[in-house]
């Protein structure tokens, strides 16, 4: 994994210099030009068919990106289809959900379509097939099916049912539409070849019989397809020019083939492309799900979930989750992304634009003696280094101030920069101060640091003389008290796809995945997060909080009570490990 990533970041530094029109087609860039070339299409038509039974993730959006750019790259369109085909696991509350993060991300779709809307269409096929000869009802219970299956090494077993007349499937398939059958007596199979090694290919099941209500239809159905038999068909339908799908569905397209070949209709075509797995979390929708009603996050859109809502809320922006499917790029092979190229694909967008402010976690109170009691001066300080047109801002500093608690050591080993006892430091965009006493309490806690400050060694005026550590602070009348919620890894597990069989995903959960600090920030922080208007709109402005990392306002802020989520840490340590 490592050296997949070291590649992939030189690869990153490699096609950033590059133009677009010099960059390296991926394997379906080259299939859509070449077919276009060809004139086999006048324009390409790509759909994103999510299934709403929970919220996209992370992997979702990789999908949604391919889909869409690979339109917008050939001057195509893009339909949004909902595969609505398991009214027991769907609910419109998904489908809203989806709709939002598509448009969140930026995109826009050309149709919006679900598979319900085919259900007729779908069912007329299927008495098309049995007319052919090609389908059949089904008595076998699941079980029996199963074992019927055979294995990778032997055949099936052809079912005793396979070999009923075309009018006696005929009127059993009208019958199971009507309501006539209960849940799982019978089902609608292909009949293809029960020795096929494609396992798939053994007669694969068609429909099932579901009695309860459907998100759009209701009880107008009761028979419903299954994802093999409705796929192509609906791609189909809309004329679907080039259907993209992650690597696991290679071995059904056979079957997506063998069904529009039988019933004579546009020819939609499948192509497959490695899934996306990322270290420390999991892309399953079971999985998540789980995680959310065991209560063990807060919810789909816990900032800790790979969930396009859950990384929202965190403080990633859609162009960052756009750069990153970007870098991750198109192959053929799995592979497993370290979470840190996420991290860095806001780390540099943050970098270039948030301003800068200070807030102190684990706040120790520092008393400068020798300072005015009533003054109060304000240090200039860029509101973005990388901006010079963003301009400066103004910092309060007064007579007590606070410094986090590890900025000083009472007895400090060697090569520790920052405040001791005797010792000095500058305060950014401040003076230089010494620490002259300490004050505890009883049980031995350091309560208070008095300091003495040079008067002559503010920036800007004065004689110049530097110092070896540089530490941040606040003014503690103007510091807000502020929650902060620091995010780590959800899993202690790099890859989750390599536990051990006996082990639980869950019992790799990291149990430091969020720490919830009640500290003090910047007023002018503070002001930012209360005029932000969390949720649908978004307006939240990213910062960084100086020294500690970038974050944004959570949906939690109040105007009484700024909250604070970290997205990333300051340290771009995946530039480092690839650079090891």
């Amino acid at each position: 994994m490592i050296t997949f990533v070291r590649k992939l970041f030189r690869h990153m530094n490699e096609e950033a210099t590059k133009t677009t029109s010099e960059r390296t087609l991926n394997f379906l860039e080259e299939i859509i030009r070449d077919d276009l070339a060809q004139g086999k299409y006048d324009s390409i038509v790509t759909r994103f068919p999510p299934e709403p039974n929970g919220y996209l993730h992370i992997g979702h959006a990789k999908s949604i990106c391919l889909n869409f750019g690979l339109a917008q790259r050939f001057g195509g369109k893009t339909n949004l289809r909902f595969d609505d085909t398991n009214p027991t696991k769907e609910e419109t509350e998904y489908v809203d959900s989806i709709k939002e993060d598509i448009h969140w991300l930026g995109f826009r779709w050309a149709g919006e379509f679900y598979a319900s809307d085919y259900f007729e269409q779908l069912y007329l096929w299927a008495h098309e097939l049995i007319a052919k000869g090609l389908a059949y009802v089904d008595d076998q219970t699941q079980e029996e099916i199963r074992m019927g299956r055979g294995t990778v090494t032997s055949p099936g077993t052809e079912s005793p049912y396979r070999n009923r007349s075309i009018e006696e499937n005929t009127d059993l398939f009208t019958r199971m539409k009507n309501g006539e059958f209960p849940d799982g007596s019978r089902v609608l199979r292909a009949k293809i070849d029960m020795a096929h090694p494609n396992m798939l290919m053994r007669d694969p099941l068609m429909y099932r019989i579901i009695h309860t209500d459907h998100h759009r239809t209701g009880n107008t159905w009761c028979i419903y397809p299954m994802y093999d038999y409705a796929h192509g068909q609906c791609d189909s339908i809309e004329k679907i020019t080039h259907s993209i799908c992650t690597l696991e569905f290679d071995v059904h397209r056979p079957l997506y083939d063998w069904f529009i070949d039988k019933l004579g209709i546009f020819p939609s075509h499948q192509y497959e492309f490695a899934r996306l797995n990322i270290t420390h979390t999991v892309m399953s929708k079971r999985k998540l799900l789980e995680l959310v009603k065991a209560g063990l996050v807060k919810g789909w859109d816990d900032p800790r979930m790979p969930t396009i809502c859950g990384l929202r809320r965190r403080g990633f922006t859609p162009s960052s989750i756009r750069l990153f499917a970007e870098k991750v790029g198109v192959a053929k092979r799995d592979n497993v992304i370290d979470i840190s190229l996420m991290e860095w694909c806001i780390r540099e967008e943050s970098n270039k634009n948030a301003p800068r402010y200070m807030a102190v976690l684990d706040p120790v109170k520092l008393v400068i003696t020798n300072y005015p009691p009533e003054q109060v001066e304000y240090m200039k300080a860029p509101l973005n280094p990388e901006d010079p047109d963003a301009g400066n801002r103004d910092v309060p500093f007064t007579r007590e101030i606070f410094i986090e608690r590890n900025d000083f050591m009472e007895d400090p080993p060697k090569k520790f920069f920052r405040l001791r006892p005797g010792g000095e430091v500058r305060l950014k965009y401040g003076y230089i101060i010494r620490c002259e006493n300490i004050i505890k309490d009883e049980n031995g806690k350091i309560t208070e640091l008095q300091c003495t400050y040079d008067p002559e060694s503010r920036p800007g005026s004065g004689t110049w003389r530097s110092v070896k550590g540089t530490i941040h602070w606040l003014s503690a009348a103007h510091a807000v008290k502020s929650e902060i919620r620091l995010f780590e890894r959800l899993f202690t597990e790099p890859y989750m796809g390599n536990i051990p069989e006996n082990k639980d995903y869950k019992d790799y959960l990291n149990p430091e995945s969020l720490q919830i600090v009640q500290g003090l920030t910047d007023r002018d922080a503070a002001a930012v997060a209360g005029k932000a208007i969390p949720g649908k709109d978004d307006t939240r402005t990213r910062i960084q909080f100086e020294r500690l990392g970038y974050f944004v306002p959570d949906y939690d802020t109040t105007k009484e009570k700024p909250v604070f989520n970290r997205i990333c840490t300051l340290k771009d340590s995946f530039a480092k490990t690839m650079k090891a």
